[in-house]
This record gives C-alpha cells, structure tokens and sequence, in this order.
C-alpha cells in the first residue's frame, strides 16, 4: 500500500498536499483499494466554498457509493476535469493523475486535523 510522507491525510481517507495557500486533496491508495473499480466521480462546482468535514462529492465503485469530504476549509478553485470521463484514474493513480479538487484554504489545518503519513499508517493498521 502506497502512503506517501510528503502528505497530509483525514480520517475519512483523504490525503492533502499543500503548497502556497492551496490544498489538492484526493482519496488514499487504501481508500482506492477499499472501494474497488471507480466508475463515477462526481465533483463540487469551481467556487463551491466548503467547510472542513462537509461532503463536497461522491465516488461509486462497482461495491459501494461514499461521500467525499472536505479534508480543509476554503473555495474551490479547480476540480480534475478529466476524472467524469476516466473515474479510473483515481484507482490507476490516487496521488497524481486521480486528484479530485484544489481548495484556496480559508485557514491553516489545526494542529492535529490531518495525520502525517505515519499517524496515518497507524490509524489504518486499526481498522
């Protein structure tokens, strides 16, 4: 299972890279793992402002349909225009090619609202 260290993770199996102000978020190689072959992606319009916590899209694979949610706070300021058309790319590549959204972050993430890679590895070993 690929869990990077130069990332940020939630509970709900996001992971979270930021640079300048802006967070990519996308599912987790064990999320991907987890739910099987993506086959549809629906993503929050560009301008969609979130709250940490809250559903801002849905993935269905062919076992099950979940809500994704917002790993930060902030405005949405791009989302994967290629994933409606290839939902497999979040499967094929989870860190790249198969982000989901950009948010431009209302504020930093509190001190222990994401896990690092270890932190992470750590919660998934629990469940």
């Amino acid at each position: 299972m690929d869990i990077r260290n130069e990332l940020k993770y939630s509970k709900d199996h996001e992971w979270v890279r930021i640079e300048d102000g802006i967070a990519t978020v996308g599912i987790s190689d064990f999320a991907q793992q987890a739910l099987g072959d993506v086959v549809f992606v629906e993503l929050p319009e560009i301008g969609t402002t979130l709250s940490t916590g809250q559903t801002f899209g849905v993935v269905e694979s062919v076992k099950a349909v979940s809500d994704i949610y917002a790993p930060v706070a902030g405005e949405v300021v791009s989302i994967n225009e290629e994933l409606p058309d290839t939902p497999d790319q979040i499967n094929s590549s989870p860190y790249e090619d198969g982000w989901l959204v950009k948010i431009k972050l209302a504020d930093s993430p509190a001190d222990g609202e994401l896990m690092d890679a270890e932190a992470y590895r750590a919660c998934i070993a629990e469940q």
